[in-house]
C-alpha cells in the first residue's frame, strides 16, 4: 500500500488539490495500491470551531479553501514509508505576497520524509512550503509564473526554472500553476507504473488536449494525445500498455478496427509520428526515468525493450537529430519495418 498524503495549507486552491487527488484516486480504482490521506497543520487542532480572524481556517482540522469551501483533514499524519508521496497543493497568494503559514512541525515532516528516502511534491505556491523545509536549496524547481521571481528571492539557493509545467530534481518535484498539478501527478504515475497506466488514467480524466505555453516537461503520452481520433487513441492505448513488446502492424490495425494501410496513415495524421517513432519516444522517456533512479544504461535499455545500451543510444541520437514535423519512416505499410519490432 502506497500512501499519497496531501498537506492542506490555509487558502489552498481547490483545483491544486483536486487535480492530483483525482489522478491517484482513478489509479487506485483501476488497481494501483494507493490510499489517499489529507492532513492539516497541528496549530489548527487547538483553535475554536469559529472561523479565525483572517479567514484562513476553521477548527477541528478544517481548512478553508481560497474558493470558500471548508475542507476536513486529519491533524495527525500517517506513518510514512519511502515509497509514499507527500504533496503540497498551492494556496492563494495576496499582493503584495502574503504566504500561508507553514507550521515548523509541517516543515519538519516534509524534511524528514525526504531525508528518509521519500518523494515530496508541490503544486503552484506549495513550493514555498518545500522551500521552508530547506528542500529547494541547490535544486531546480518551478512554480506559478507570477510567483517565480518571489520564490527566487525567498530561496536564493534554489534554481527556478521558468516556462515549464513541472520540474523533477531527485525526489523533489515541483509544478507550475493550478492545472499543471494534473500533469505532475500523471508524470509521477508514469514513473512508477509506466506510461500505459498513466495514459489510461489520463484518458479516464479526458486530459489529452495540449494547453497554451511552452510545455518542455510535458510527457510523451500527453504530447501526442491532443487529437480527437478515437481509433488512434485505441492504438496509442495498446502501445502505451505494451511499449516494450513487438507489436505487428496487424495488431495495431486490429485495435484501430481498420486496415494495416489505413492505421499508419491515421496515426501520422493525428500525432505527427509513425507508430514506431511513438513507441521509441515512450521507450526513451521510460529509460530516462530508470536512469535517474540509478539503473545502468544496459539495464534501462533492456527494461524498455531495446536489445542493449548501444541500441538505446542510437535511437536517442536519431530522435534528437530528427526535425519536427510529420514523420515518415520510409517503409511501406505492412512491411516489417513499418511494424513495431523488438530491436
Amino acid at each position: 500500500m502506497v500512501r499519497i498524503v496531501f498537506v492542506l495549507l490555509p487558502q489552498l486552491h481547490l483545483l491544486d488539490l483536486a487535480g492530483p487527488a483525482q489522478v491517484f484516486s482513478t489509479a487506485a480504482e483501476i488497481g494501483c495500491d494507493y490510499v489517499l490521506h489529507y492532513v492539516s497543520q497541528p496549530e489548527l487542532a487547538s483553535r475554536p470551531a469559529a472561523r479565525s480572524d483572517d479567514g484562513d481556517d476553521d477548527g477541528d482540522g478544517d481548512v478553508r479553501s481560497a474558493q470558500g469551501l471548508p475542507l476536513r483533514a486529519d491533524v495527525a499524519w500517517p506513518d510514512l514509508d519511502p515509497a509514499d508521496l507527500v504533496v503540497v497543493p498551492g494556496s492563494r497568494i495576496a499582493q503584495p505576497p502574503r504566504w500561508p503559514r507553514v507550521h515548523p512541525e509541517t516543515a519538519e515532516r516534509l524534511r524528514r520524509h525526504h531525508r528518509d528516502g521519500g518523494t515530496v511534491a508541490s503544486v503552484c505556491s506549495g513550493a514555498d512550503a518545500l522551500g521552508r523545509a530547506g528542500l529547494l536549496d541547490g535544486r531546480r524547481c518551478t512554480t506559478h509564473h507570477e510567483l517565480q521571481d518571489e520564490i527566487a528571492r525567498r530561496y536564493p539557493a534554489a534554481r527556478v526554472v521558468r516556462d515549464v509545467l513541472y520540474v523533477t530534481d531527485g525526489r523533489v518535484v515541483t509544478s507550475a500553476g493550478v492545472a499543471s498539478g494534473i500533469d505532475l501527478a500523471l508524470h509521477l504515475l508514469a514513473a512508477r507504473h509506466g506510461p500505459g497506466v498513466a495514459a489510461r488514467v489520463a484518458r479516464e480524466m479526458v486530459v489529452y488536449a495540449r494547453r497554451n505555453g511552452d510545455q518542455h516537461q510535458e510527457s510523451v503520452m500527453l504530447r501526442h494525445r491532443g487529437h480527437l481520433d478515437d481509433a488512434v487513441h485505441r492504438v496509442q492505448d495498446l502501445i502505451d500498455a505494451r511499449f516494450t513488446d513487438s507489436l505487428p502492424l496487424a495488431t495495431l490495425a486490429g485495435a484501430a478496427r481498420c486496415s494495416e494501410r489505413t492505421v499508419t496513415r491515421l496515426f501520422v495524421r493525428a500525432t505527427g509520428l509513425t507508430p514506431l517513432r511513438y513507441q521509441h519516444a515512450l521507450r526513451l522517456e521510460r529509460a530516462d526515468q530508470l536512469l535517474t533512479r540509478g539503473a545502468t544504461a544496459e539495464a534501462a535499455a533492456r527494461a524498455v525493450g531495446f536489445a542493449d545500451a548501444r541500441m538505446l543510444r542510437r535511437i536517442r541520437t536519431q530522435t534528437e537529430r530528427r526535425v519536427d514535423g510529420p514523420a515518415n519512416d520510409g517503409a511501406a505499410p505492412g512491411s516489417a519495418t513499418s511494424a513495431l519490432p523488438r530491436p
